[in-house]
Formats: C-alpha cells, structure tokens, sequence
C-alpha cells in the first residue's frame, strides 16, 4: 500500500570520506581533517595538533598515497565514493518519490552542509539520519551524529530528525552478507573464514559506560551481547561474526575474528589481523576467507590493505590463498535492507515492499 504524502523524508546517508585524489596533497588534507577529529584522536587539543600536523600527516601523506594509488580507478576514483554514490542511486530508485537521498562524508566531500543546504528547497518534513557503521563507536558513528546534529539544527532548523545509530543486528543488513558470502564462496575450498573488522584504540571502548566495567577484562567479555556491553563496539563485531557464520552455516572453529588498521603508539583491540595471517599460516591454514564486515563500501581498507598488503603477506608465510569477500556495495538485497530499515523507522510505505517490518535497532 502507498501512503501518499506532500512532504518529503530526507535520508541523509554519511560515511567517512575519502581524499579528493591520490595525489600526497590531497590525502594530506584528508588524513588532517580526519585524525584532527577529537573523537577520532582522544587526546588534548595541543597534543593532537602537534602529532597530526607536525609528525602523522608529513610522514603519511606520501606514504598514503601511494596506497590509495593501487586502488584509484581511472574512471571512476575513490572506489568508496563510487559505490557509494552508486548505492545512494539505487536506494533513492527503491524508495521512491515520497522520499529525498543523499549521500554525505563526515570528511571530505560532498560534505554534511553541501547536502543540507541543497535540500532547502526539497519541502522535507522530517530527516532520517544514518551512518553507514554497522557497528557502533565514538569515532566513527558518534563523531558522524554529533556533526550532522549540528549542521541540520543550523542548516534546517525546521526539520525534525531520526537516527539509525548502528545496525549490526539488522536482520536485512545480514542477509545481504549472507547472500554475498555464499555466492563468493560457491566453488572455494577455503580451510578457515577470517571476519576483519576495523580496529580502535583500547582506551576508546574501556570510556564507554557502562561497558568500562568489564571491558577487555577476560578472553570472554565478547562472547554475547549483554547490558554490559551493548554499545561496545568490540561486542557488536564479534556478534555480527557469530550471526554472518551462523547463516553460512559455519560453526565456532570455522572461523576468527581480528582488527586490522591499527597506529602504532597505544595499544588497540586485540587480536590484530596482520599477526593472524602469520598464526594461521604456522598453523598450516592454507587457503582464508576474508569478510570485512565494518564496511559495507569496498575502499582502501579492503582492496589495498586486505586484497593486496594481506594477501601478500599471508603468501609470504606460507599460505597459498587469501580470498577477499567483497563489500555490500550495491547489492540488490543490501539496498532492500537500508530501505526497509528507513521505512521501518519512518512509517511509510511504498510500493510491492512487505507489511510486516523488522525493528530497528
């Protein structure tokens, strides 16, 4: 059934960002909007102005660049913005007219304002806001809500909004990892599967209350999501791992989970993706699939550090072959999934799309 409104709801999709270009300049500018982020680089203002501007960004620039490189395509540039954009497509064609999507970075362009400044003249009544993390963390998902917050109460201060905070349970947003799964596993004889996640400093997830108690207290703490733990972001990859393996039909001892991307210079969580290639090739593991289920766009992170950097090393010790699984992307049941979870939250319908609607989380 098709509620026809005269308003519009805004979607206001925001993921991380990415630089303008490979060139060192650019991604310069990239990494010292991103790590000067105080949510991002939790330490105090002089400090974190003295390590990103004076050591990080001159030391990585170049460094950076030259990763984002192998991943740049001719055509189409960052590979996150170009699914991205893609996927924004795609989901303003599902929805429909009833409904305005956009597409922001929380660095980088388009930007938060860009997009709220063009959707003055849209006649929105009401803005769903929803980062693109499935799991849920202060630097990312809290970082991206508290600038868009601010943007939309100056940008649109008529507007009323909505968040999806985290959605790593979301029975749409798991499916799609299933279907994707079982389609890039068809024909592979792999020995183990390996869910890669994207790693935080320690000291992040031990802030959190009332998850501090107990936070990375035992070898246990994450095995099941507790009142404790409910906004670890730790807790919630760990069981987004246990929910994709469940519905590959993968028990407990086939498969690991790990945190990749780590900065040197403070612990963060454990254990590291780049020390389980080595453990599982001496362990006579020969074949792994990866999944990196704390991206739902592939990006620098999947293609270059896990497709390219991983691989290498896993072959190097010993391994013989290192699958990646790709990305949500644009996957046809992923877009059904983010559309079904707006219209569970927004209450209105439309077209050929099920009456009965999952909770959001």
């Amino acid at each position: 059934m098709l509620l026809v409104v005269s308003a519009k709801t805004g979607i206001l999709l925001v993921n991380l960002g990415t630089p303008e270009s490979a060139d060192p300049q650019a991604v310069g500018r990239y990494l010292s909007e991103f790590l000067m982020d105080p949510w991002v680089m939790d330490i105090p203002l002089p400090f974190r102005y003295l390590l990103v501007r004076g050591l990080i960004v001159p030391k990585r620039s170049v460094a950076s660049a030259e990763l984002y490189s192998k991943v740049w395509d001719r055509e189409h540039g960052s590979p996150l913005l170009y699914y991205s954009r893609e996927f924004e497509n795609r989901l303003q064609l599902e929805l429909g007219s009833s409904y305005e999507v956009g597409l922001a970075m929380r660095y980088g362009n388009p930007s938060v304002t860009s997009v709220l400044s063009a959707w003055k003249s849209k006649g929105l009544d009401h803005i769903v806001l929803l980062p693109l993390y499935p799991q849920y963390s202060t630097a990312a998902t809290k970082s991206s809500l508290e600038w868009a917050s601010q943007e939309l109460e100056r940008v649109l201060p008529e507007v009323s909004f909505d968040v999806i905070s985290e959605f790593y349970s979301d029975p749409g947003f798991l499916k799609a990892w299933e279907e994707v799964g079982k389609a890039s596993l068809k024909n592979f004889d792999y020995d183990l599967l390996v869910f890669s996640f994207h790693g935080l400093p320690a000291r992040q997830l031990k802030k959190l209350r009332p998850c501090g108690q107990v936070c990375l207290s035992s070898q246990s703490c994450c095995d099941a999501i507790t009142d404790l733990n409910a906004n670890c972001y730790r807790a919630q990859c760990f069981a987004t791992a246990r929910s994709i393996a469940s519905r590959l039909g993968v028990d407990p001892e086939g498969y690991r989970v790990a945190f990749q991307s780590r900065m040197s210079g403070t612990p963060w969580i454990r254990p590291y993706t780049d020390e389980l290639y080595e453990t599982l090739a001496q362990e006579g593991i020969k074949k792994i699939a990866v999944f990196c289920p704390s991206f739902v766009a592939d990006c620098l992170e999947t293609l270059e550090e896990v497709a390219i950097r991983g691989k290498k090393q896993f072959l190097d010790c010993g391994g013989e072959e290192l699958r990646l699984i790709p990305s949500l992307n644009t996957h046809p049941a992923w877009v059904d999934a983010v559309a079904q979870m707006v219209i569970g939250r927004v209450g209105r319908q439309i077209p050929g799309a099920p009456q009965s609607l999952h909770p959001i989380q």
